[in-house]
């Protein structure tokens, strides 16, 4: 017996009704139909997430210096000598409170510091600085280079910009191969133009520039000539596109921090000056030089 068009009507509703709620339920759970019937997702996969930045510890337990004769404490307690027991960095005097001391308290900071740089020395060494820092596993680092690649006999005979940034990215992967985890703070290159006009006004200081020191900006101290002008502008320009790539290397490695240019800015006056040569920082300027890297060092973030 044919059915009757009511019950047809409802058969017909209750396939269409299971119908959108299969629908439904595939499209709840990020699966729909493959061509062979089966359940596949259509979800798109979730991006892995980013590995978090390291956060800056601004209370790091050990610490190592790379550098120059700044970092030395060079003719900073007698003529032509360290004086590394005065160093910003590391050094043990209290009228420089180093930033070893500051960091650590003179107790740790006299088993828990080292000190590797060397007077006289430029760029090109680092590396070589970097992989003795690299085997202690410090958690400090602090680097301050480059004066001397200004500092030669003649301004032809400075270190090219390009040659300086391969050294110190040579130097940064030294240190990476052996502590991975080390933080870096790097300290501009000093204005050498700003130390020549504050130094020579000390007639002592310049009897002792003639000895041989940075003869590419202190040579002929008082000669005010276009040729001298240029040349010392030549050097200051230099040191200016050395703190470019200090800056630029530095930026790329996500546990370093550069000072910003904080040194380079800062007026150095006759009395920071060492009273030796005029041109290095004495005992106060080592402690200025002290202050500028706590500062930046425990401060929340880089400098702007």
């Amino acid at each position: 017996m044919p059915e009757s068009s009511s019950r047809r009507r409802t058969r017909g509703a209750a396939a269409t009704l299971t119908a959108v709620v299969s629908v439904a339920a595939l499209a709840l759970t990020g699966c729909g139909a493959g061509q062979d019937g089966t359940a596949r997702s259509t979800a798109s996969p979730r991006s892995p997430s980013p590995s978090p930045t390291p956060s800056w510890d601004a209370s790091p337990a050990s610490l190592a210096a790379v550098g120059d004769s700044i970092t030395r404490g060079f003719d900073a307690c007698s003529i032509l000598a360290d004086c590394p027991e005065v160093s910003w960095a590391t050094g043990s005097d209290a009228s420089v409170r180093s930033l070893a001391v500051r960091l650590l308290g003179a107790s740790k900071a006299a088993t828990r510091s080292s000190n590797h740089a060397v007077s006289g020395a430029r760029m090109a060494q680092l590396p070589e600085q970097m992989a003795l820092a690299a085997k202690e596993k410090p958690e400090l680092v602090t680097v301050m280079i480059g004066a001397n690649d200004a500092c030669r006999d003649s301004v032809e005979l400075m270190t090219p910009v390009s040659g300086f940034r391969s050294s110190f990215e040579a130097s940064m992967r030294q240190l990476r191969a052996g502590a991975p985890k080390a933080q870096v703070y790097v300290s501009s290159v000093p204005d050498l133009k700003r130390l020549w006009s504050t130094g020579r006004e000390n007639p002592l200081g310049k009897q002792i520039w003639k000895l041989g020191i940075c003869r590419s900006m202190l040579g002929d101290a008082d000669d005010m000539g276009a040729a001298a002008v240029a040349r010392r502008e030549a050097v200051r320009e230099r040191v200016v596109a050395y703190n470019a790539v200090l800056r630029d290397v530095c930026a790329k490695d996500e546990r370093c921090r550069y000072d910003g240019g904080a040194v380079f800015d800062y007026r150095f006056t006759g009395a920071q000056l060492s009273e030796w040569d005029w041109f290095h920082p004495g005992r106060d300027g080592q402690a200025r030089l002290a202050e500028i890297a706590y500062r930046n060092v425990t401060a929340a973030g880089p400098p702007a």
